[in-house]
Parts: structure tokens; C-alpha cells; sequence
């Protein structure tokens, strides 16, 4: 690969990065509009944008949009100071890291939902201990009624977040990718001809029935933890 190519790749690169995180700015402010948990827990979808950027490049450009679009946030809109930002990036890399990381190595549909299920695990494992060790400081809540809180708020508020997320990244990364590569702003696929792309499109010809499996599940997906959400909103 010559010299010129290989900028012109790096450039594409850095250039669709830097999309993905305006998006994702975009994204998590548009996500603010939406009804606290608590008072003080905020859903935040940003993490699909960041997802579907580290299917694309990998898990170091996944954790460099995550860390930026929280130092921009933090900067910006949160009034949570330096403990909101460390919470916010751990969040968002423990479920879009370890997503991104596992589908790196296995480019298929069930890498992606397998990466993305053990993400959410990872995301709620990491902010049960997290929030038991840091609301008490920054919300001034007594440790004792912090640890009544888990499993009553924060397992259900991060189940519901991660299982949002997960679905949304499932259904829209199709759309998003094919768009990104029609631009010249992705690479090609570089998915084995013989196996099953993310896509649900074998490369020996389209199977709808197994493409419409894929949907439901992803609709069924997203609707289970839309509606856990709105049990802990109130609405239900």
C-alpha cells in the first residue's frame, strides 16, 4: 500500500471518527430531554453511535469517542464535575469496549450479540460497584440507602440502558454502515465471504426469513427494556 493511499485511509478515518462524535454529542444531549430516574439518573443512547463507529474501527476508536464526547459534555452541559465524567466514561466503555473488542475478533451477527449482550453485563457489574462507591460522595447519600438502591434503581435503570442500547445498535447498524460506505467515509466489509455479516446477509445470496428472525428478535429486544424503562419512570 503506498504512502498516499495510506493517508487518504488514515484521513477517511480520523474524518468519520470525528462524525461519529458530533453525532454522538448530538446523541446524548438529545437523550438529556428524557426523564430522569431518581432524580439524578439520565438515559443516554449515545453509546449506540459509539458502538456502531468501533464495529467499524475497532475498540481504541470506540474508548477515543467515548473519552471525548464526555470531556466535550463535561464541559459543556454537566454540572456532575470530574466523578460525572469518570462515571460517564466508564459507562460508556465498559459496554462499547468490550462490545467492539469481542466482535473484532468474531465479525459476525452472533459476535455482535454476543459483544454487545457481555457489554451490558460488563456495564451493569461495573456501575452496581461504582455506585456504591461513588453516590454517597458526589449525592450526598448515605452509603447504607445507596446499597438499598441497588438492586431497586441502579440494576434495573442499567439493564434497561444497556438493553436500549444493544437493540438500537442491532437495528441500525446496517442502515448506517451501508450509508457511511456508500459516502466513502467506512471501509468495505471485511467479513469472510462464507460466514454471516452482522447484516444477516450470507454472501451466497439473502435469506429473508432469517433476516426477519433477526428483526423481530432486535424489536422484541428493544420493546422489553423500553417498557422496563418506563416502569421506572413511573409511566407504567
Amino acid at each position: 500500500m503506498s504512502n498516499s493511499t495510506r493517508s487518504r485511509i488514515d484521513l477517511r478515518t480520523w474524518v468519520t471518527m470525528a462524525m461519529l462524535t458530533a453525532v454522538a454529542y448530538v446523541v446524548m444531549y438529545l437523550s438529556k430531554m428524557l426523564p430522569s430516574v431518581n432524580g439524578f439518573l439520565d438515559f443516554d443512547f449515545k453509546d449506540v453511535v459509539i458502538c456502531i463507529g468501533g464495529f467499524i474501527y475497532g475498540p481504541v476508536p470506540a474508548a477515543i469517542i467515548s473519552i471525548v464526547v464526555a470531556l466535550i459534555e463535561a464541559v459543556t452541559i454537566s454540572h456532575t464535575g470530574p466523578i460525572g465524567l469518570l462515571m460517564n466514561v466508564l459507562a460508556t466503555c465498559s459496554f462499547c469496549c468490550t462490545a467492539t473488542l469481542i466482535y473484532k475478533k468474531h465479525r459476525t451477527m452472533k459476535g455482535a450479540i454476543v459483544g454487545l449482550a457481555v457489554g451490558m453485563v460488563l456495564l451493569v457489574v461495573v456501575m452496581l460497584l461504582w455506585n456504591y462507591l461513588i453516590t454517597p460522595v458526589y449525592q450526598k447519600i448515605p452509603r447504607e440507602v445507596v446499597a438499598a438502591m441497588l438492586p431497586t434503581v441502579f440494576l434495573p435503570f442499567n439493564l434497561a440502558k444497556g438493553g436500549m442500547n444493544m437493540a438500537a445498535t442491532l437495528l441500525l447498524y446496517k442502515p448506517v454502515v451501508t450509508a457511511l460506505r456508500k459516502a466513502g467515509l467506512a471501509p468495505k466489509s471485511r467479513t469472510p465471504q462464507s460466514t454471516v455479516t452482522l447484516n444477516g446477509v450470507p454472501a451466497d445470496g439473502p435469506k429473508s426469513s432469517f433476516n426477519l428472525g433477526f428483526l423481530l428478535f432486535s424489536l422484541a429486544l428493544l420493546a422489553t427494556f423500553v417498557t422496563l424503562a418506563l416502569v421506572l419512570w413511573g409511566v407504567i
